[in-house]
């Protein structure tokens, strides 16, 4: 058994200089596309799961409602975010220079 202790534990958190450096995301954009792309893919599939259900391919309703819940949330987190950046900009233009 291998003894932990936070110098260790650190230490295995730290990059390796022989592992290759991948390219970290470059920034909000990467972020916000990412996260248009999950939304995208939820609905995509609370839809499929609507379809499915209501053609007798599947009977299980309980997933078909976690499906469309999970559309549901991630589509308000996307608005939110869209909110916050509009706000963020409003409040670029506004500043004096």
């Amino acid at each position: 058994m291998k003894d932990i202790s936070i110098d260790t534990h650190l230490k295995s958190m730290m990059p390796t200089l022989s592992a290759p450096q991948s390219r970290p995301d470059s920034g909000f954009a990467d972020l916000l596309t990412k996260a248009i792309d999950e939304t995208n893919d939820a609905q995509l599939t609370a839809d499929k799961a609507v379809t499915d259900l209501s053609t007798g391919k599947a009977d299980n309703l309980h997933e078909v409602m976690l499906s469309m819940e999970e559309a549901d949330i991630s589509m308000r987190m996307l608005v939110q975010m869209r909110n916050k950046v509009v706000e963020a900009y409003q409040e670029i233009i506004r500043m004096q220079v």
